[in-house]
């Protein structure tokens, strides 16, 4: 299928996009402001990047609009950019088209995989939510909102359904795994067929599904300035809905999220069950995302509340407590146990012995991240990269934060980033303790899959975090990389080994999002304004002066 080469520009200034750097502590006293519509924040900061993207050899066209599709195979944006495009860009194009599901004569989504080549199809002919995200990106990039509209409707269709796994029935504001369309040549009739996590390995559902949903809706509001989809009734009940799920009063004495193993795209048991970063980071820019779309109306008003006093309490517990770096982790291992009170520094009695090793080697003296999980006498010290990348994105770390993330992939090329992006985690965890985990899993073996494997996917998000942070040459490298290899090896899922250097063992050829997520690194590579459609500013009143007891530095 030939790439359209219709160009379609929108008004990209919304009072939506106004609203991501408005003052968070304000909206407990006052009401919101119709704020006049002008350039948003994240397009001014990115016009700010533009003379060290310059430096990188990338120019900024600050005029141009997120609506605007980047025309990758356009020779004047090939002239102005001076960003040769790359013959797979042709390929990956025609792949991207050639995944589309059609309902009732609509385009809803792409499949998650299109491989003649696999005899066992299982669930990789459905429309997966978090899969299509980076779909979804690439066709907003390259102005075709249509599918990302209906794919948004649709699901928010699903989302009323009635949703139950043997005599349980789910949250009203659960959002499906994914969906099949059923056609009947017959009869010639579309039907569809969701899945809530009822059919899902282990039977978990989605937790990122609802995330991800709000976060494309914002998304596709700033890059066409279609204020109607986010405002309808329907959109703004279906966040709500997603919302009471995830701000309902529990036992919890922590604002993170209490998430079962599975529940997000390490979709297999990994011993990520409690607070996992990829799904509070997700969960923190889906509250600042919707915080942006909802009406301050009779039911709107209450959740805006909930939700400025949640983003507070999680961007302190998150930046406190799950941030390691060289300095922390000499705090960690010096810890005393067994604390009471409140001027406990050992908040959560985590045993320094419980600290494994190669962390210590890991760790450079420049550099840190979010660590993967912190629960009481227990913390996980794996590096998640999709957690961490929104954490840049939505501005959950803070800049010198988010410039520590740079400094620790680059320190730690090889061991994260190999011969082919991404590291989904670091380490593989083996022997022993993977019998443990994952509880044998013969598909997360040592170096493969989600343990440890290599997820060519993941180019999109680090490519964002790195436009956003002013260091585009590190994307470049990265899809040096990945142009030298995926195409000639069909697009694959995954790739297996410490380098990432070979095809993963049970990979799927030519999987739908990785080759989506090339296209959307591609093009934000080639116009870094598409940045604004999927990235969040600092709301600088949400950076309170973390305060310690004053045994902190003992």
């Amino acid at each position: 299928m030939d790439v359209p080469l219709g160009l379609r520009n929108f008004d990209s200034n919304c009072s939506i996009s106004d609203l991501d750097d408005f003052d968070l502590s304000r909206l407990l006293d006052k009401p919101r402001l119709n704020v006049e519509r002008q350039r948003s924040f994240d397009e001014r900061s990115l016009s700010e990047l533009s003379n060290g993207l310059a430096r990188a050899g990338l120019d900024h066209n600050d005029s141009s609009s997120p609506g605007t599709r980047s025309g990758l195979n356009s020779p004047a944006s090939s002239a102005r950019n001076s960003f040769e495009p790359h013959p797979m860009v042709v390929d990956a194009w025609e792949a991207l088209h050639k995944s589309i599901v059609y309902f009732r004569g609509l385009p809803v989504g792409t499949i998650a995989a299109v491989d003649h080549q696999s005899e066992e199809v299982l669930n990789y002919d459905q429309v997966f939510v978090r899969d299509f995200v980076p779909s979804a990106l690439a066709f907003l990039m390259n102005g075709e909102p249509d599918i990302v509209k209906n794919f948004l409707l649709k699901t928010l269709y699903l989302q009323g359904w009635e949703k139950r796994i043997d005599r349980f029935k789910l949250g009203e504001g659960a959002m499906p795994a994914s969906f099949k369309v059923l056609h009947d040549p017959v009869r010639k009739t579309d039907t569809l067929m969701a899945d809530f996590g009822e059919s899902a390995i282990g039977r978990v559902a989605p937790v990122d599904s609802g995330f991800w949903w709000i976060i494309l809706l914002r998304a596709y509001t700033k890059s066409t300035g279609d204020l109607s989809l986010a405002e309808s009734p329907e959109c703004q009940k279906g966040m709500r809905l997603i919302l009471s799920l995830c701000l309902s009063e529990g036992f919890d004495t922590f604002p993170t999220l209490l998430c079962a193993d599975g529940c997000s795209m390490i979709d297999r048991r990994m011993g990520i069950y409690g607070y996992p970063i990829e799904i509070q980071a997700l969960f923190f820019m889906s509250l600042r995302c919707a915080l942006s779309m909802l009406k301050d109306d009779a039911e709107g008003k209450e959740f805006i509340e909930r939700i400025v006093k949640r983003l507070h309490a999680l961007s302190y517990h998150m930046r406190s407590y799950f941030w390691l770096d060289f300095q922390q982790l000499n705090v960690i291992y010096r810890y005393k146990t067994e604390e009471y009170s409140h001027t406990a520094v050992n908040k959560f009695n985590v045993i320094p012995d419980s600290i494994p090793e190669w962390v210590f080697d890991f760790m450079p003296t420049r550099g840190g991240y979010f660590i993967g999980n912190v629960s009481p006498a227990r913390m996980d010290f794996r590096w998640f990269v999709l957690g961490n990348c929104v954490a840049i994105l939505s501005s959950l770390a803070t800049p010198e934060q988010s410039m520590a993330i740079m400094d620790l992939i680059e320190a730690r090329w090889d061991e994260l980033v190999g011969e082919m992006p991404l590291k989904i985690s670091y380490p593989a965890i083996g022997s022993h303790e993977w019998r443990i985990v994952t509880g044998c899993d013969p598909k997360n073996t040592s170096w493969s899959y989600h343990n440890g494997g290599s997820w060519p996917v993941l180019l999109w998000l680090l490519t964002a975090a790195c436009i956003k942070t002013g260091r585009p040459q590190i994307a470049r490298r990265a899809m040096e990389l990945v142009e030298n290899r995926l195409l000639k090896d069909g697009w694959p899922e995954y790739y297996d080994g410490k380098l990432g250097r070979y095809i993963g063992k049970q990979a799927r050829k030519y999987q739908t999002w990785s080759i989506a997520g090339y296209l959307v690194a591609k093009m934000m590579l080639e116009d870094p304004s598409h940045l604004g459609m999927i990235s969040l500013e600092e709301d600088r009143h949400m950076r309170p002066v973390i305060k310690r007891s004053s045994s902190w530095t003992c």
